[in-house]
């Protein structure tokens, strides 16, 4: 039996993403739904996106869902014929930068939050839920950038962003039942301990 909520943290390069896919081909083999936060707004998304498909196997099906992520995935439960072992969501770290971006350049600090951690309680609602309907319950693994190990950024909406998304990844390490941290490619286990 795996753990019903993996979450990996990382920062950026950090081996996180290649980590939780290996994780979802022992766990899930061809099973696996891939749900993608990624939303093509420029030439290096783009560029980013293809080479993460291109890492996937063909056999997972994916889902883009650069918002809501829990209301797309039960959606898209409701409708499979064969339902996944694994949902691999990646990642945190864009689904909390696409809710920041649709509030404008500004957003207030509370607002921001508050925002970022609905859109969290409601990944982890989905999580809950769909890992307690039996014989169809998926293990999930979660994916975030570690992002309060650096700079403090120099302008309101980075500083926004990196709040949220430490409060958004430290309400995820809660719930979650398994923890690992990537460092260089190497991954360490922080939880359980």
């Amino acid at each position: 039996m795996y753990p019903r909520l993996t979450f990996i943290l990382g920062g950026v390069r950090s081996g996180k993403s290649a980590y939780a896919q290996r994780l979802a081909r022992e766990r899930g083999g061809d099973r696996v739904l891939y749900v993608a936060t990624a939303q093509a707004s420029d030439e290096e998304m783009v560029t980013r996106i293809a080479a993460h498909r291109a890492e996937r196997p063909a056999a997972w099906q994916t889902l883009e869902a650069p918002y809501a992520v829990g209301l797309a995935v039960r959606q898209w439960l409701a409708t499979a014929t064969v339902p996944p072992a694994v949902v691999l969501v990646d990642c945190l770290t864009l689904l909390v930068s696409n809710v920041l971006v649709a509030m404008g350049e500004s957003p207030d600090p509370a607002q921001g939050e508050m925002a970022a951690l609905a859109e969290a309680d409601q990944l982890l609602a989905a999580v809950n839920e769909l890992t307690s309907i039996a014989g169809a319950s998926p293990s999930w693994i979660i994916v975030s950038n570690e992002v309060g190990m650096g700079l403090v950024p120099p302008y309101p909406l980075g500083r926004v962003y990196r709040d949220a998304l430490g409060r958004v990844n430290q309400r995820m390490a809660a719930a979650a039942d398994e923890v690992w941290l990537m460092v260089a490619g190497l991954s360490w286990r922080l939880k359980p301990v």
